[in-house]
């Protein structure tokens, strides 16, 4: 009997491995941290004005992921902009207070410099904005340890669809997530996840966010892209 029990199961070379033990497992997605009513403070703004329900539905994506059980964000394109936008301000600073102090013919090779330079800057600043930065809202990172060291990274973009004949402005959003292990040198997985929200299906009559049902949203979003899909 034990014989022909090691035969049904067959020599261990031969068996199929379990999914756990081919792939690693997914880490935890925002969806299975619900946020505590208590947590929430009411969001309310103006429903006829676009601007104010995108930045609205920007913000509530940066609270929703930089929760601390989920990602950090990152302000990296933030701290560009800023960097580049002191800078200017300092030369054209620098510039005026160098142009009053000293006589206006012996300042005039400094200050066209100067104005150069200010121009420079303030255009690498919009460059940087609508080529580099773009639509991204958001971007977080997260690192996980078990049998060993895994890293996320997280990015999402926003946009605004404007009226298209008898369709209402809508919310849309685009995911981008990657996971890897080793420094980034092996690849886990990899996905990128799009959807599209009226924006009179988050936001009542009287301009209240439907803070829940825009969090099951985006964290469906998410955890599709968490799990390699592309939409």
């Amino acid at each position: 009997m034990a014989r022909s029990k090691k035969l049904e199961n067959g020599p261990p070379s031969l068996r199929t491995p379990s999914p756990s033990s081919s792939s690693p497992d997914r880490p935890v997605g925002p969806l299975s941290i619900p946020v505590a009513l208590e947590d929430r403070e009411e969001v309310k703004i103006n429903n006829a004005n676009l601007t104010e329900l995108k930045n609205a539905c920007d913000d509530a994506v940066k609270r929703y992921l930089s929760r601390p059980e989920l990602f950090k964000q990152i302000y990296l394109h933030a701290d560009v902009r800023l960097g580049l936008g002191w800078a200017s301000v300092f030369v054209a600073a620098g510039t005026a207070l160098y142009g009053y102090k000293v006589d206006f013919e012996q300042s005039k090779p400094v200050v066209w410099a100067g104005l150069l330079l200010y121009m420079l800057l303030t255009t690498l600043q919009t460059l940087y904005a609508y080529f580099v930065e773009g639509d991204i809202v958001y971007s977080g990172k997260r690192k996980t340890f078990a049998r060993r060291i895994v890293s996320e990274r997280i990015t999402l973009s926003s946009r605004t669809r404007p009226v298209k004949g008898v369709q209402p402005p809508a919310y849309e959003v685009g995911v981008t997530y990657v996971r890897s292990t080793s420094g980034g040198k092996s690849l886990l997985a990899k996905g990128k996840t799009r959807g599209l929200k009226e924006y009179n299906a988050l936001f009542g009559e009287q301009g209240t966010m439907d803070q829940e049902k825009f969090e099951k949203w985006v964290g469906e979003l998410v955890e599709q892209a968490m799990e390699g899909k592309s939409s």
